[in-house]
């Protein structure tokens, strides 16, 4: 390579750089002299390119002749700066082992500047806590105390509107932990149930392909429970259908009756509800009445209720009788969908295996107007947050707000495509519009939906536990009594907040913006966002670097203060500066903060559908300064 390819290959890498210094690293590098880089020239050359000043300084600073550090000396550098204080000696040790590149230097028990980057670059050195990476919370407690992975119109693979149904949405939901599908059921030909969006143009699967899709893959991931959330548009012929696919292929899978055959007090754990897959559905009459075995007559209602509600009630079993086939009934446990109606008649009745599910509106309005009864309603029954059918843009709603009052199944949209986005008023439709599409929707706008916030927040709260699709809520919301509401200062529990402090060092080998102009350079900037209960919600960001992606320098400190942090999620996004249009996203990394390491931590960046984007980086050191407790006062 010559010095021209040479600084071709620079614009190539993201770099663009002071052609003298580019010359000077050149002709270190051509030992031969030969104006060209051969072979281990060209690999001296990268080494001077990719040299990590910042690193280098950091090993020095705890190296006592600048060339490598002792046992003892590692050992110094995990206590003070990374806060490793169990089993220290026997940490440093193994690091030298695994990422020490020198045979003479592993048999010293040292480690030498080049397997001192490897370390920081490793899992080890990454600010995601690796005991967090693996299963390490309690999983039996009961369902409800946990946040869950889920999905909203699972079977879609594009838009929502004009897009493919398949059993490929299903698969990958599965594989990265979802424990919470959605299935739309409609008649289809030669009574054969269908799977697809009602009222659009989506195509169509057969609902015998999803089950056999559910029972192949539902426990590849996870052994933990699937939730399969059914909506039924089914005439009593195909509901019978149902019920026998669901039986006859899930088998052993499909839960049809409590765990220890007794009414539940509380719901079961999903250490109890191992490998099983719950279907959640309407139910004729209650759960004890299939437990003692179907009958005609209405059921009794307990003296605890007026006449008024035992009118209400066997109206309600009348009316399911007759939209509701009882083997399709049977299938539903500890998931029985009930309409809303107040958190005191919620508790009056006392049903932990009924599920209501809420639209993003109406579950604001609760947090706003009731947020510490929906957090203590939340502590022993299920509720669903499901996204409005007709948002004027292409994002999912925010989770955070849900997960704050602890709902534990926050919809997320699944399609990728471009969605169509209807208007509920009156107007005039194509001739062109074919049933069953309702004609007085009228298309007024095509959006691109996109991962983004949201998607990001929820693949940053389950990466944790093993990616099981469960997290454990915090003790707080666990407790039915509790007095904890997150917009209010005054219930929260603690000596103050916590402070979190974040150094940006550095970038390493930022990606271009795709579909940006030949030799274009990326200006990175690094915002920092909390997204928590209100009083946390904050961003701040750094400065951006003019023409640099390759290894951007900032060394600029952020600091936050958390009044919740058991809620909190920190992400990390790194953006292109524009000055006359919006910033461009060119990578993020989102992790819970209770998972963060403290000390100098690389994040390994994430692209805009969450995959790696391996060697990006972002350098930085970790500060988690807690409130003095009563003692230290």
């Amino acid at each position: 390579m010559n010095f021209k390819e040479v600084q071709r290959l620079l614009k190539m890498m993201n770099v663009d750089m002071n052609e003298d210094h580019a010359l000077r690293l050149f002709q270190d590098a051509d030992k031969s002299e030969s104006g060209t880089l051969e072979g281990e020239e060209f690999v001296l050359f990268y080494k001077a390119l990719t040299q990590r000043e910042e690193v280098l300084s950091l090993f020095q600073d705890f190296s006592e002749d600048g060339k490598k550090l002792t046992l003892l000396e590692l050992v110094d550098f995990l206590q003070q700066e990374q806060l490793e204080h169990e089993g220290t000696e026997e940490l440093a040790m193994e690091l030298i082992d695994k990422y020490e590149p020198s045979e003479t230097a592993r048999a010293r028990h040292v480690l030498s500047a080049d397997g001192f980057l490897m370390y920081l670059c490793s899992p080890e050195g990454s600010i995601f806590n690796p005991r967090h990476q693996v299963l390490w919370q309690d999983m039996s407690q009961p369902l409800c105390h946990y946040f869950i992975s889920s999905s909203h119109n699972t079977y879609l693979i594009e838009d929502q509107i004009r897009g493919q149904s398949s059993i490929e949405g299903y698969i990958r939901a599965l594989k990265r932990g979802c424990r919470c599908l959605e299935v739309d059921c409609w008649d289809g030909p030669n009574g054969e149930p269908m799977v697809y969006h009602g009222h659009t143009f989506t195509s169509k699967i057969p609902f015998r392909e999803v089950v056999s899709t559910l029972g192949k893959y539902a426990f590849k991931t996870s052994d933990y429970p699937v939730i399969l959330s059914l909506e039924n548009h089914c005439s009593m012929e195909q509901q019978e259908v149902l019920a026998q696919q669901l039986k006859d292929i899930l088998g052993e899978q499909l839960l049809t009756t409590t765990t220890d055959g007794r009414v539940p007090t509380q719901l079961p754990s999903p250490e109890e509800l191992k490998h099983k897959i719950l279907l959640k559905g309407k139910k004729i009459g209650r759960l004890e009445d299939t437990l003692d075995g179907p009958g005609d007559e209405a059921p009794d209602v307990s003296d605890d209720d007026n006449g008024a509600e035992a009118e209400e009630e066997r109206r309600r079993v009348k009316k399911d009788k007759e939209s509701l086939a009882q083997a399709l009934s049977d299938c539903v446990v500890y998931c029985k969908s009930v309409s809303f109606r107040g958190f005191q008649e919620a508790r009056s009745h006392s049903r932990p295996s009924e599920i209501s599910s809420l639209s993003e509106a109406k579950a604001r309005k609760l947090i706003r107007d009731a947020g510490n009864e929906f957090v203590r309603h939340n502590a022993w029954q299920l509720t669903r947050i499901y996204p409005s059918g007709l948002r004027t843009d292409s994002s999912n709603y925010s989770p955070q707000e849900m997960w704050n009052v602890g709902c534990q199944i926050a919809l997320r949209l699944s399609g990728h495509g471009d969605r169509l986005v209807l208007s509920s008023k009156q107007g005039r439709v194509p001739p062109s519009c074919p049933e069953p599409f309702p004609c007085h929707l009228l298309p007024v706008a095509l959006n691109f939906q996109t991962a983004g916030t949201e998607m990001d927040l929820c693949d940053g709260l389950f990466s944790q536990n093993g990616r099981c699709g469960y997290v454990l809520k915090p003790p707080f919301m666990r407790d039915k009594d509790t007095l904890f509401n997150p917009s209010d200062p005054d219930s929260w529990e603690g000596p103050g907040p916590t402070t979190l402090t974040i150094q940006v060092i550095s970038g390493q080998q930022l990606p271009k913006v795709a579909n940006s102009k030949d030799g274009a350079i990326i200006d990175p900037l690094v915002r920092v966002e909390i997204h928590g209960v209100p009083a946390d919600q904050a961003h701040q960001e750094t400065k951006y670097i003019e023409n640099n992606g390759f290894n951007p320098r900032w060394d600029e400190t952020l600091q936050f203060q958390l009044h919740v942090p058991e809620l909190a999620l920190v992400r990390f996004v790194v953006e292109d500066y524009d000055k006359t249009s919006r910033n461009d996203f060119v990578g993020q990394f989102t992790l819970a903060f209770a998972n963060i390491k403290p000390g100098y931590r690389h994040i390994h960046l994430l692209s805009k559908d969450g995959t790696s984007i391996p060697p990006s980086s972002l350098f930085v050191h970790i500060r988690i300064t807690e409130p003095p407790g009563p003692e230290q006062d």
